[in-house]
């Protein structure tokens, strides 16, 4: 019956759709953060000397200080269903990224935002440059869930890069990247200036095929 439902879910994702719950329910998400450590985490400052702080505290992982990125321990995700629970400080800004390779930049890989009450006005759930929300679906300072499903799918002849972001279980939109900017890399987590604190308390994704 697992097998089934998976193939069911797979066929969905194929043709460009959204799987019925029924199809997802049986998948299972995988933890890339323990709650101890940051174990293969590794973060890059996007400048030498920059005083930038990512640490596991409380069973959360913490990110304050200069910008930076904190990259995930592998970087070949592709096609994937990816989560983080997280929360953002008022006025604080971050980002969860995908695709991404392994630099000191905020251009490179899909940036889904986190952003709340910061002085710049595109809010989370933003696909970063492509599609921007501007009355924001979570506030600060509380947790809520942002996920990220992308997929190379077939579309009219060719193939493009499919990306549904949703926020607490709810759908805010379906991009198609005809362009396929990113092709595969990295989970990132982006700290944006001394004056955010972003604070992530779990990290899974599910890979599809």
């Amino acid at each position: 019956m697992l097998r089934t439902t998976r193939l069911a879910a797979y066929a969905w994702i194929a043709l460009g759709l959204a799987a019925p719950l029924g199809a997802q329910a049986q998948e299972k998400w995988t933890p890339l953060f323990d709650g101890k450590t940051l174990s293969g985490w590794t973060f890059l400052p996007l400048q030498a000397g920059a005083k930038t702080n990512w640490e596991v505290k409380d069973g959360t992982i913490v990110g304050t200080g200069d910008a930076s990125m904190l990259f995930s321990p592998r970087g070949d995700y592709k096609n994937f269903r990816y989560r983080a629970e997280l929360k953002i400080s008022d006025k604080g800004n971050s980002g969860m990224y995908i695709r991404a390779p392994k630099k000191a930049t905020f251009t490179q890989g899909y940036e889904v935002q986190v952003n709340a009450t910061h002085t710049d006005p595109i809010r989370t759930g933003s696909l970063y440059t492509l599609v921007h929300i501007y009355k924001t679906p979570a506030p600060a300072d509380t947790y809520f869930t942002q996920e990220i499903e992308a997929s190379d799918i077939p579309y009219r002849g060719k193939t493009v890069t499919r990306i549904v972001v949703k926020i607490n279980g709810e759908i805010l939109y379906e991009y198609l990247d005809h362009d396929r900017l990113f092709a595969s890399g990295h989970f990132a987590f982006q700290q944006h200036d001394p004056g955010s604190k972003v604070t992530i308390r779990k990290v899974e994704v599910i890979e599809l095929p």
